[in-house]
């Protein structure tokens, strides 16, 4: 019978502080890219514990871990706050994003050309894209940028590579948070449906230039709205 650790809290094996903690870790994580908690901000590990209802211990284990997803930074000192990205940031993300956004399309176009995707991955994927659409004709901006990371997410499990998948998956919400700073222009969200066209067309190359296109095109919108 599991026993109970400092505060109150399951002790390791029982499982209840590793849920506890990845629950905080996904609260904390979307209210950093909603920007309840806005960048730059320091967090305080006792007011969140209280805000979510929960031990401290949980909450200072979700802090570690976003500090090393790379949402939160440690202070000098003591605690942390919500990493304030700078252009250097920007232009980093993409470096990595790019390559990997192009592969996964070109792999997703690939499947799909020799019958290895089944149907309803598509049709995950063109689901996603009229959440996208729906959303920005509501002027729902956090329901788009959500819409759009899952888009850019289900293209990479289309693609059939666990090991690219898990690599971006350590972008994902760096990611996120950054299409949330900026509006997306109408032309980017045209270019969605010309990358879900390529892919489902099974057509590769087509796929990887239009993602390359989109990247691009992302980043410059990105660097102009953040820093003129």
């Amino acid at each position: 019978m599991a026993g109970s650790g400092p505060e109150g809290t399951p002790v390791p094996g029982a499982g209840g502080r590793t849920s506890l903690s990845a629950r905080a870790r996904e609260a904390v994580r979307q209210r950093i890219v909603d920007r309840r908690y806005p960048m730059g901000s320091r967090l305080v590990e006792r007011e969140i514990a209280e805000e979510l209802s929960m031990s401290r211990v949980p909450v200072r284990e979700a802090l570690r871990a976003l500090v090393a997803e790379g949402l939160l930074e440690l202070l000098p000192h003591s605690g942390v706050r919500v990493r304030r990205l700078e252009r250097a940031d920007v232009r980093h993300l993409y470096e990595v994003w790019e390559p990997l956004a192009v592969q996964a399309s070109r792999l997703a176009a690939r499947r799909v050309a020799r019958a290895e995707e089944a149907p309803d991955g598509l049709a995950a994927l063109a689901a996603l894209l009229e959440r996208a659409e729906q959303a920005a004709a509501a002027d729902e901006d956090e329901r788009e940028v959500a819409a759009h990371t899952a888009f850019h997410e289900q293209i990479v499990s289309l693609g059939g590579n666990p090991l690219l998948a898990r690599t971006m998956e350590q972008l994902s919400w760096q990611l996120q948070l950054l299409f949330g700073l900026h509006e997306e222009p109408d032309h980017m969200r045209s270019q969605h449906a010309e990358m879900f066209r390529h892919i489902a067309a099974g057509d590769e190359e087509a796929a990887a230039a239009s993602t390359l296109l989109h990247v691009r095109d992302s980043r410059t919108v990105a660097l102009r709205s953040l820093f003129g």
